[in-house]
């Protein structure tokens, strides 16, 4: 590869670098909450997220003195909420342990929770100025072209080459800006789908555009079927009030508040399955009444479509406890606005809020 294709990189990068929030605010705490928001989510999206957290959580400090509560509500809408939970314990400690300042090497940063390879060497170089390569979604495409990489892009040998790419061909000194180049290039040119080739800066030089083959790179690895999975949740009422479950803290939707329920085994029926999770969850029997909607999402690894249903308990003289669940409360439907839900739950939120009274 010629000599070139860091220099017109650079060229091009500082005629066309979009002005992103983050980018005005290099310091070590805004690249970092930048990075952890970017990551499977469009620029577009995270620039409202980004500037009210950091109007809420100015710097490190205030981060980890926040209650989580506070921090998953902030996050709400923005998916993927084990990135929240990582930042929020990686604050506290980094706090604890670095006296409130992010540590400026890949090695230390590493061992914060949430910062893999490519965010430690998004910070060392864009916050911290080291010559640090990374490899994210858009460089590897980049690179997947630029050197007509003839294995899966996603492999772990393919993965291998696409960071020694990175970092033979990273100048000294201009690891930030040569970074950002290769992202932004992705973002706006070397498009995964219609790449513009026309108007890319290394066009006469990448090999795949050179051989016709730029649609046809990255190779990846065949895509797993994704699962779907049908779910059930209970819209629990006593004197006004409605009953509302925190998850536990790790795994999916950690620390987030829902309506309870769960998934359906094989040859259950809709009222079999929100009974048993109900009873499994929090230790009391329920009334099913009326089925008051069907809600679709994509998880990143799944499908799911749940039935809510409204509901009370049975007039056993049972109180709920914690069992499968990390808490619960009993709340007035306005208070529901003050527990950070996912977006299914959200929107069964907004219909109780809305006047909707479910007939139990």
């Amino acid at each position: 590869m010629p000599p070139a294709f860091p220099a017109s990189l650079l060229e091009w990068y500082a005629a066309h670098q979009r002005p992103l929030p983050w980018r005005a605010r290099p310091d070590p705490y805004a690249v970092w909450v930048s990075e952890i928001m970017l990551q499977q989510t469009r620029v577009d999206t995270v620039i409202p997220y980004f500037e009210r957290w950091l109007a809420r959580f100015p710097d490190i400090p205030a981060l980890a003195a926040a209650d989580q509560r506070d921090v998953l509500t902030l996050w709400e809408g923005l998916g993927y909420y084990s990135r929240a939970r990582n930042l929020h314990r990686a604050a506290q400690i980094v706090v604890a342990q670095h006296g409130g300042q992010l540590p400026d090497s890949v090695g230390a940063l590493r061992k914060l929770p949430g910062i893999g390879p490519y965010t430690a060497g998004a910070i060392a170089s864009l916050a911290f100025g080291q010559d640090e390569a990374l490899v994210d979604g858009n460089v590897r495409r980049v690179l997947a072209r630029l050197f007509n990489l003839e294995i899966p892009a996603d492999s772990t040998q393919g993965m291998k080459q696409l960071w020694g790419l990175a970092r033979q061909h990273l100048p000294a000194g201009r690891a930030a800006d040569y970074n950002q180049g290769l992202m932004e290039l992705g973002a706006l040119i070397c498009l995964s789908k219609n790449p513009d080739c026309g108007n890319c800066p290394l066009a006469e030089i990448c090999e795949a555009n050179q051989l016709g083959l730029q649609t046809q790179r990255p190779i990846l690895a065949p895509k797993i079927p994704v699962p779907h999975y049908t779910v059930t949740a209970a819209v629990i009422t006593l004197n006004g009030n409605i009953l509302i479950a925190q998850r536990p803290t790790d795994g999916l939707l950690g620390g987030m508040w829902e309506f309870p329920g769960g998934k359906l085994d094989p040859g259950e029926s809709l009222a079999e399955c929100l009974a048993r999770e109900i009873l499994e969850e929090l230790g009391v029997r329920i009334i099913i009444g009326e089925e008051m909607g069907i809600y679709h999402h994509a998880y990143t690894h799944f499908k799911v479509t749940l039935h809510a249903f409204g509901c009370r308990i049975s007039p056993e003289g049972q109180s709920p406890r914690k069992i499968g669940v990390a808490d619960f409360k009993w709340v007035r439907p306005p208070e529901l606005s003050d527990y950070p839900m996912g977006k299914i739950d959200r929107q069964i939120a907004a219909r109780v809020q809305n006047g909707y009274t479910p007939d139990a």
